[in-house]
């Protein structure tokens, strides 16, 4: 089994959408690859900068568990994050999920990810924005998997990072339940089933 998941970083990136699902991976003995659109740093909306490991053009579905896009400013100002979507085009091709959330979800729709499968994001009005003809298949959720590809909104890292989890196998479904309850609702009940699962 594959244990390398990529994450899409670009400039304006998102930095708390997607904490959860990496740190965890890579508590799990995931190998968390940064893929930029050249190996050129990029600066986070909080002004953190990343140095990708690898550029765009070196991604491969075939390397990869996973293709993680985060949210960015980007997604919503033209069309400099495109080739990012044209890769979960290429990613979903060969059968490789994609993880898209909050302004990365507009970019699939874009593309046409979203116009045949369920989905969620910021809002209905946002993803229509890009003029997509999947707006019937929009689920008022904090997160959605079907035929994979993860949408997430972005007030949802938690539950983003659980469908991850899911799809993936990460976690058992106690232990998955006990995870999001712990860290999406802070429920201190949950403690000892995540600790106990390492």
């Amino acid at each position: 089994m594959n244990k390398t998941v990529h994450l899409a970083v670009y400039d304006t990136l998102a930095d708390w959408e997607t904490g959860h699902a990496t740190a965890e991976l890579a508590r799990r003995g995931y190998r968390v690859v940064t893929t930029g659109p050249t190996t050129e740093p990029v600066t986070t909306v909080a002004g953190v900068r990343v140095l990708p490991e690898i550029a765009l053009a070196d991604l491969s579905p075939e390397d990869s568990a996973l293709l993680i896009l985060p949210g960015a400013d980007l997604w919503l100002e033209g069309e400099a994050l495109a080739p990012f979507a044209d890769a979960a085009r290429r990613f979903t091709e060969a059968g490789v999920p994609v993880a898209a959330i909050c302004g990365a979800t507009v970019g699939l729709a874009r593309a046409g990810l979203l116009d045949d499968r369920a989905h969620t994001g910021a809002a209905p009005y946002v993803l229509g924005l890009s003029g997509y003809a999947g707006g019937e298949l929009y689920r008022d959720a904090d997160a959605v998997c079907d035929r994979d590809v993860i949408t997430a909104g972005p007030t949802d890292p938690e539950a983003f990072a659980r469908e991850i989890f899911r799809r993936l196998g990460v976690f058992g479904p106690e232990v998955l339940d006990a995870w999001f309850r712990l860290f999406a609702h802070s429920d201190a009940d949950a403690y000892e089933t995540v600790a106990a699962a390492g």
